[in-house]
C-alpha cells in the first residue's frame, strides 16, 4: 500500500505542476484521458476483455463530458493570463507531459488497487485496506507540507470548520471509492466520477445560479446514455477463436450421397476413356 500511496501523492503533484504552465480547459481535456488509461491497464493487469459497444461507450462518455465542460471552461482573462505563462513552448509540452503521466498513473493505480483487494493471498478487507492507504499516505503528505513550508499559512495553519468538514467528507468518499472498486470494478468508479461532474454541475444551476444552456443540457443526456450503454451492454466479446468457431459451427455437415456426388464431380471427363 505504500507504493500506491505514494503514486496518489505523484499524482497531485503533478496535477498542481501541470496547472501552472497550460490551462484549466487543456487540463480537463486530457484528464478525461484517464477513462482508457483505467481500462487499457484493466485489459493488461486483469486480463479482462471488453466489447467494442463498450469501447464506444467509454469513447462517446469523454466526448460527452468535454463537450458538457465546454462553456464552464471558456473564460477569457482566465485563458489570456495563461498565455502570458504558457509563451514558450516548451513549458506548454512539459505542462501536457505532466498531465498525460498522472492519467496514466491514475489508470495504474486504479487498477493496482483494484487487484489489491480482490486478489491479494493475503484477504485483507477493505477497512484495512484503507487503513493501510492511510498511514502510508501520512509521511508521503507530511514530507510536501514541511518542503513547502506549510505555504502562507504555515505548518498546521488555516484550519477552520468548513475545512474539517471537507475533509470529513473527502474520507467518506474515499471509502465509497474503495467500496465501489471491491464490488464492481475501477471503470465503474471512473464512469460514477465522470457522472458525478454532470450531477454537480446540476447542482450548481439549482442551488447557486451557475452556467447551464441547451449544449450543456444536451452533453449531460450523451454522458447519461453513455454511462447506460456501457452498463447494460450484454453484447459477446468477439476474438479470433470466437470466429473460427462460429465459422466451423456454420458449415454443414455432408452425407454419404453428397460426398459421392461431389467426388464424381471431381473427376475429369476423360479419366473414363483412359480406362477402356
Amino acid at each position: 500500500m505504500f507504493i500506491l500511496a505514494l503514486l496518489y501523492g505523484t499524482m497531485n503533484i503533478l496535477s498542481f505542476v501541470a496547472l501552472k504552465f497550460i490551462s484549466a480547459s487543456t487540463f480537463t481535456i486530457l484528464a478525461q484521458c484517464k477513462i482508457f488509461t483505467t481500462a487499457a491497464f484493466s485489459a493488461l493487469m486483469l486480463r479482462r476483455q471488453y466489447s467494442w459497444a463498450k469501447w464506444r461507450a467509454l469513447t462517446q462518455l469523454m466526448l460527452g463530458v468535454l463537450l458538457f465542460s465546454a462553456p464552464v471552461l471558456e473564460d477569457p482573462a482566465d485563458a489570456s493570463a495563461i498565455d502570458k505563462k504558457t509563451s514558450s513552448r516548451a513549458l506548454a509540452l512539459f505542462g501536457t507531459a505532466m498531465v498525460l503521466l498522472e492519467v496514466t498513473l491514475s489508470g495504474f493505480s486504479s487498477i493496482y488497487f483494484e487487484k489489491a483487494i480482490k486478489t491479494d493471498s493475503e484477504s485483507f478487507n477493505i477497512w484495512e485496506r484503507n487503513f493501510q492507504l492511510a498511514l502510508g499516505s501520512f509521511p508521503i503528505y507530511l514530507g510536501f507540507i514541511w518542503w513547502n513550508g506549510g505555504g502562507e499559512e504555515g505548518i498546521g495553519g488555516g484550519w477552520s470548520y468548513v475545512a474539517l468538514f471537507l475533509s470529513f467528507l473527502g474520507a467518506a468518499g474515499g471509502l465509497l471509492v474503495a467500496l465501489s472498486i471491491k464490488y464492481t470494478d475501477s471503470i465503474m468508479k471512473t464512469l460514477a466520477v465522470t457522472g458525478s461532474i454532470v450531477l454537480s454541475s446540476i447542482l450548481d444551476h439549482v442551488l447557486l445560479s451557475g452556467p447551464m444552456n441547451m449544449v450543456m443540457i444536451i452533453a449531460a443526456a450523451q454522458v447519461v446514455l453513455s454511462i447506460c450503454n456501457y452498463t447494460f451492454d450484454s453484447s459477446p466479446i468477439e476474438t479470433l477463436q470466437n470466429t473460427i468457431d462460429i465459422a466451423q459451427s456454420c458449415e454443414c455437415p455432408r452425407t454419404p450421397c453428397q460426398s459421392e456426388e461431389s467426388d464424381a464431380l471431381l473427376v475429369e471427363p476423360g479419366d473414363g476413356l483412359k480406362g477402356k
